[in-house]
């Protein structure tokens, strides 16, 4: 994953993130919100996330839908497509027209899970990306029932009960691969618990059904102010700005286990270039927008923005780094 500044730095975020998304509203502005000669949108536009509502993807997805569909004139809506993690509703968007009308919004599990399922899509051949809309870390959350405080004494607690089960939003996403990359560290053993979507794990751990979740902060932060859950760490290099008393994996002893989640558009191969290049700006738009980024950065969610071209960079230097995680820690589900 892309590094970020070190942790005594993460404050400095909303100076340094400012500058550059004040920087690619200003570039967006000069581009028509609906040009004569591209004659889009003209009727509503799909936006399908492959993971259930109520996780961090979803709010993103919702956020970004909201603020289009005001500003644009024109309805975008959510269709969350779910099953074998994710990769119906990846699937769904790559075999949909490439007219601009289906838009798929996903998170890095289109990097990380065709290195541990079967899958149908060819993700660089079939999906086209348009641009980051944000990045957010990821937490060791415990229900507050479970009688550990750091990272220290979780370890301790697992190496007494071998097997203890964490919770995910899925076989294959980046939550279940930090939380093997992690115990393999920590030399300990977990029981994977995956569900389908963040909405399920987030209700069993918050219910104490489970005890232990390796998952994005969204909908667990109002829980964790409330004191229903410890989030014990989290997996980003710098502290969150809405978590600044969190440490970071690295600071409790786990040197480069970093991981981010980044949440992003693509459309079918074969979509018009001035399409793209009309969401990238929208897009680019909501994400620079001062409600849109306090709300984001409520949630531990950094908006971030870019070209197309950025986008895919990350996108293919990520999926490497997966394969490679994958392979080290002998994760695949045929």
């Amino acid at each position: 994953m892309r590094g970020h500044d070190q942790p005594g730095d993460a404050m400095e975020f909303p100076r340094r993130r400012f500058v550059y998304l004040a920087a690619a509203a200003m570039a967006a502005s000069a581009l028509p919100r609906r040009g004569a000669a591209l004659d889009y949108p003209t009727r509503p536009v799909r936006f399908i996330v492959p993971l259930a509502p109520g996780g961090g993807l979803d709010f993103v997805a919702r956020l970004t839908s909201e603020y289009m569909s005001r500003a644009v004139g024109q309805q975008f809506y959510i269709e969350n497509k779910l099953g074998a993690g994710g990769m119906i509703g990846i699937e769904t968007a790559a075999k949909s027209a490439p007219d601009g009308y289906s838009v798929l919004i996903t998170n890095d599990n289109v990097a990380s899970a065709p290195h541990v399922l079967s899958v149908n899509t060819d993700f660089v051949r079939d999906l086209v990306p348009v641009i980051e809309l944000s990045r957010q870390t990821l937490v060791l959350a415990v229900h507050n029932s479970f009688p550990v405080k750091s990272v220290a004494e979780f370890i301790a607690a697992a190496k007494a009960r071998p097997g203890l089960s964490f919770a995910t939003s899925g076989v294959g996403s980046n939550q279940h691969i930090l939380a093997e990359w992690f115990a393999k560290t920590a030399g300990i053993k977990l029981e994977h618990v995956p569900y389908r979507g963040a909405g399920q794990a987030v209700n069993d751990l918050i219910a104490g059904h489970v005890l232990i979740g390796f998952l994005g902060p969204t909908a667990l932060l109002p829980h964790y102010k409330t004191g229903t859950l410890r989030f014990l760490a989290q997996s980003s290099r710098a502290r969150a700005q809405s978590m600044p008393e969190v440490p970071t994996l690295e600071e409790a002893g786990f040197k480069d286990v970093v991981l981010e989640s980044w949440y992003g558009a693509f459309v079918p191969a074969g979509t018009p270039t001035a399409v793209i290049a009309y969401l990238n700006a929208e897009m680019a738009r909501a994400m620079a927008d001062a409600a849109t980024r306090d709300s984001l950065l409520q949630t531990a969610t950094e908006p971030v923005g870019g070209s197309a071209e950025e986008f895919g960079r990350v996108v293919r230097a990520d999926s490497a780094k997966y394969a490679r995680l994958a392979k080290e820690l002998g994760i695949r589900i045929n």
